[in-house]
């Protein structure tokens, strides 16, 4: 469903992505991870469109995204939820999640809130609250759910657990695998190792803009020098 090849990308003249090449079938839940600074993130955004690459490929879905902008980019089913939630903190949650389906879904919005509400019912016991007082768990739901709302056919999810008590760590990778066994095609990106690793089929490591490791979740933990490496584990 997505293919990136030799992607390099970054600021101005910083240079962050070094050439990476992977790919996310469809179905998959695909893990990134990474230390800070490895450069997740920048990859997440030169995928959605909203930093231009320097060099290199992007194709989603058979079609090449490469320079596409990030509205088309949207339209076409790659949606991401960004690191840090992002929600429009004066609005409220409904409006929100309407907002999610400004370029895709909205034909079929009303079904879709319902559908988020039934994943999510605190945020239906919220719905005309204002998304700037909800909690952080509650602020990530919400996240999630306005990126659903858009239908998305490749969800990247942009460290989904960041601030999140232990127990609500546990409910969001348990609601990342239900979605993929709905269907759902996952590109996540996370620095909680272990809990990616349950939940994905392949993982790759970057580290300083480039892939060091491409390959499936026990082939990773079976390599102690690169978890030691890389991963701190």
């Amino acid at each position: 469903m997505l293919e990136i090849e030799n992607l390099r990308g970054g600021y101005g003249q910083v240079e962050v992505l070094r050439g990476i090449s992977m790919n996310i079938g469809e179905g998959e839940i695909v893990a990134v991870l990474g230390s800070n600074g490895a450069g997740k993130s920048t990859l997440n955004n030169t995928l959605s469109g909203i930093i231009p690459p320097i060099a290199g490929r992007i194709s989603f879905d058979g079609k090449e995204i490469t320079r596409a902008r990030y509205t088309d980019i949207v339209a076409a089913g790659l949606i991401q939820v960004p690191e840090g939630r992002r929600v429009f903190p004066n609005l409220t949650v409904e409006e929100n999640l309407e907002l999610g389906s400004y370029l895709r879904g909205g034909v079929r919005r009303r079904q879709n809130i319902e559908r988020v509400f039934a994943i999510f019912p605190r945020l239906k016991e919220r719905i005309a609250q204002r998304a700037g007082t909800l909690s952080g768990g509650e602020q990530q739901m919400l996240a999630i759910g306005r990126g659903l709302m858009g239908e998305p056919r490749l969800l990247i999810l942009d460290e989904p657990s960041l601030g999140l008590s232990p127990l609500l760590v546990e409910e969001m990778f348990a609601l990342i695998k239900r979605l993929n066994e709905e269907g759902l095609t996952i590109l996540l990106v996370e620095q909680n190792v272990g809990q990616s690793l349950e939940i994905s089929g392949r993982a790759f490591v970057l580290e300083n803009g480039a892939v060091v490791f491409s390959g499936t979740p026990d082939e990773l933990l079976s390599n102690s020098d690169l978890k030691r490496a890389y991963l701190g584990i």
